[in-house]
């Protein structure tokens, strides 16, 4: 099983910002594939499917960002998730809005919410989807991460959640290193 992370905040009035794009692609993975959410205990919202073959986990916590490892890391031992098979979805400052990276490793990079899965997971080895924001031209990084895409950057952030999502079918099938090869 696959247990795909979509990082964002809980709650309508964080629905649409540059912090939720990692739901925006489950979200995307859940409408694709027919698979409904549910709550489970483990602080998160959670649907299981198949894509292609892969039986997978799809999970977006409802920890809000900074604390998303509370439900990340119990929810890996409930299902048994080994963290190779594990991918995290989020948004990132240091990319051009639209702009994917995929990764195996790697630091947090000043993103709270993979902090808190690499402290809850007690490793930094495990696949990650970045998907760019951009940087705010003022500095004022909050809200510019809790403010929504303009209507010119729709389009691009569409087509990366897209992408995103893509890159997470392929990975049903294909060794993460290969999916990086196709994506990045």
């Amino acid at each position: 099983m696959k247990m795909i992370v979509g990082l964002g905040n809980p709650g309508m009035k964080y629905e649409r910002t540059r912090h939720n794009v990692g739901f925006m692609v489950v979200d995307e993975l859940s409408y694709r594939y027919q698979l409904p959410w549910k709550k489970v205990k483990q602080n998160g919202m959670v649907a299981t499917g198949m894509i292609g073959s892969e039986k997978v986990l799809l999970v977006k916590p409802l920890t809000f960002m900074n604390e998303s490892g509370l439900c990340v890391g119990p929810l890996m031992d409930y299902y048994d998730i080994a963290v190779e098979d594990l991918i995290v979805i989020y948004d990132d400052l240091d990319l051009p809005v639209g702009k994917i990276r995929l990764r195996t490793k790697g630091s947090a990079g000043g993103h709270n919410g993979m902090k808190s899965i690499i402290q809850h997971l007690k490793t930094q080895e495990f696949n990650r989807i970045r998907v760019g924001v951009d940087r705010p031209r003022n500095g004022e990084v909050i809200h510019h991460v809790l403010g929504e895409f303009s209507k010119a950057e729709q389009p691009t952030i569409i087509e990366a959640i897209q992408t995103s999502a893509d890159a997470v079918e392929a990975f049903a099938e294909h060794s993460f290193v290969e999916v990086m090869n196709k994506f990045n």
